[in-house]
């Protein structure tokens, strides 16, 4: 697989704060790789650089191609970016409004028959009338994941895209990434979701660095790695007529998931 991604030394600040400090990495195509950290740690300012949203200190490459300000623009069709409040995407007055509006962006056809099949696809047809707003939040989620997907877009970008949704919406959706042949870098602080659907992990810690990129299986073996990027906590809790403590990573939350 060749890279798709590459980003050298990149930093980035907030005012005096750096968000990001020398991030290196490497995306091939066809990767899934789980972008894991605590609230706070990057993960979403990172995912905006590589979206060409946000322009770092460092170099970006996209397909061998440096990106700078003037040549982002080229990125729009190739990325899609899920953020994690669907109602910050939301501007249409109906889902099928929502979903065609890239399409008619990007100068596509057939765009009734685009909308109803992807619309079929996400079991979402009997929406496509309403408005997107009055919505669950799992469904936002589907709307705004299908309106990304009718596109084509080569690498997809999902900012704790489960974060809204129930166990069953969650659970339709680790299937549904599972299924899916693209780029995917999946931001989050849930561990049972990274580990179900991805088979690389990228680590921030709290100093905004990246301390673990490597195979996902032997994360979760590494105690030290995941206590330092504060994604597993330990607690005191009852067990029928003792208490004791021990670390948590609550991996059973979709264990179970269809």
């Amino acid at each position: 697989m060749k890279n798709i991604i590459i980003l050298k030394n990149i930093n980035y600040k907030y005012e005096d704060n750096y968000a990001l400090k020398n991030i290196n990495l490497e995306i091939k195509e066809g990767e899934k790789v789980a972008l894991l950290g605590s609230n706070g740690s990057g993960k979403s300012t990172l995912l905006r650089i590589i979206a060409g949203l946000y322009f770092a200190n460092g170099e970006y490459f996209f397909e061998n191609e440096k990106i700078k300000k003037k040549t982002a623009k080229k990125l729009r069709k190739k990325l899609g970016i899920l953020f994690q409040n669907p109602d910050s995407m939301i501007f249409n007055p109906n889902v099928y409004d929502e979903i065609a509006f890239s399409l008619k962006e990007f100068g596509f056809s057939d765009i009734d028959e685009k909308v109803k099949q992807i619309a079929e696809k996400f079991n979402i047809t009997h929406l496509l009338n309403k408005s997107p707003l009055n919505l669950s939040g799992g469904e936002k989620q589907k709307v705004i994941l299908a309106s990304i997907l009718i596109y084509n877009p080569k690498v997809l970008l999902l900012d704790e895209p489960t974060t809204a949704m129930d166990p069953r919406t969650t659970g339709w959706f680790i299937d549904f990434l599972i299924d899916l042949n693209k780029t995917i870098i999946l931001a989050t602080h849930d561990l049972a979701v990274a580990y179900e659907s991805c088979d690389r992990a990228i680590v921030l810690d709290e100093n905004h660095e990246i301390i673990y990129d490597g195979d996902i299986e032997k994360l979760m073996e590494n105690l030290d790695i995941l206590i330092k990027a504060n994604l597993i906590h330990k607690h005191k809790h009852k067990h029928k007529r003792f208490i004791h403590s021990h670390y948590h990573t609550h991996f059973d939350i979709i264990n179970n998931h269809s």
